[in-house]
């Protein structure tokens, strides 16, 4: 992708490792971090952004693959989506791979990255459900040579902040070795910005279902309750088989508490969802349906 001119930064560093990266970031408080640039890019040609300065970590061989690590695999920030779609990483996480393959044309998958998704934070973030629903942790390089944790939830939300001169150098994602279904609605056919996702992950370790729903809120949404009832619903002893009419249940339990009921204009007359925001409940319900069919299945 090209800048205009006028709107080019005036400084670009290219760190070869992420303490390389910090230090840049550090000693440029007005630098940004460009990775595959799908967003930041589009906010420079669109004059919405003019970053003073650029830090480039293209160059960071460590933050581009992922390892195992005590049950979970830490995956380099600086992932492509292309790259997380292949089979050998859907063998790995494959709810994380649907989300990776669905992300958009081959020129944006061949971009983006994964830390760039998290945290540009787009409502429309295809790998945010999936990390949610999977209660993946980042790993926060500072300066120093320091490391924090925080769950990747906490950042979503705005209740943890990257501090100056920080970068999110990877993610850490358990290895459940169970079910994890990836669903996302389109506006069009083919691939496009989500108007809803989904993530579903069993987990018969701590027999739960987690389930986080994207696009439809500035975060992932989590539906606690309905998570907890239909996991009480299953024979986790025996083959996991649930009723379809449970399936329907849960689909409807899920979208009524991520797309609630508008508050009563008065006593005496509930107020009605507007027609396109029910129709969007629908198609939430239909996904959280789908999901935990495929699941169990």
């Amino acid at each position: 992708m090209t800048t205009h001119a006028p709107q080019a930064a005036q400084f670009v560093t290219l760190p070869a490792s992420l303490d390389e990266a910090v230090a840049a970031l550090t000693a440029m408080p007005a630098a940004v971090p460009v990775a595959g640039g799908t967003d930041l890019m589009a906010s420079v040609n669109s004059g919405q952004l003019r970053p003073a300065a650029l830090v480039g970590l293209g160059r960071i061989s460590e933050i581009r693959g992922w390892q195992y690590q005590d049950g979970n695999a830490l995956l380099g920030a600086g992932l492509t989506h292309a790259r997380m779609g292949r089979p050998d990483f859907a063998a790995l996480i494959p709810a994380l791979a649907a989300a990776a393959r669905a992300a958009g044309p081959p020129q944006i998958r061949n971009a983006g990255t994964l830390g760039g998704n998290i945290v540009t934070a787009a409502p429309t973030g295809d790998t945010l459900p999936v990390l949610a629903a999977m209660e993946a942790t980042l790993v926060i390089a500072g300066p120093g040579g320091v490391r924090r944790e925080t769950p990747v939830s906490h950042l979503l939300a705005g209740r943890d902040l990257l501090g100056a001169g920080e970068l999110i150098g990877f993610v850490r994602v358990p290895l459940l070795h169970a079910p994890q279904v990836f669903f996302k609605a389109t506006g069009r056919t083919g691939p496009g910005r989500a108007t809803a996702s989904l993530a579903l992950v069993l987990d018969p370790a701590r027999r739960e279902v987690r389930c986080a729903v994207g696009a439809i809120a500035p975060m992932p949404l989590r539906p606690l309750e309905a998570e907890r009832w239909i996991a009480s619903l299953i024979d986790w002893d025996a083959d996991r088989k649930l009723a379809p009419d449970a399936c329907a249940a849960f689909g409807e339990y899920v979208a009524a508490a991520c797309i609630p009921d508008p508050a009563p204009v008065d006593a005496t007359e509930a107020a009605a969802l507007p027609p396109a925001v029910l129709h969007l409940r629908r198609t939430v319900a239909a996904l959280a349906r789908r999901a935990l069919g495929r699941a169990l299945a």
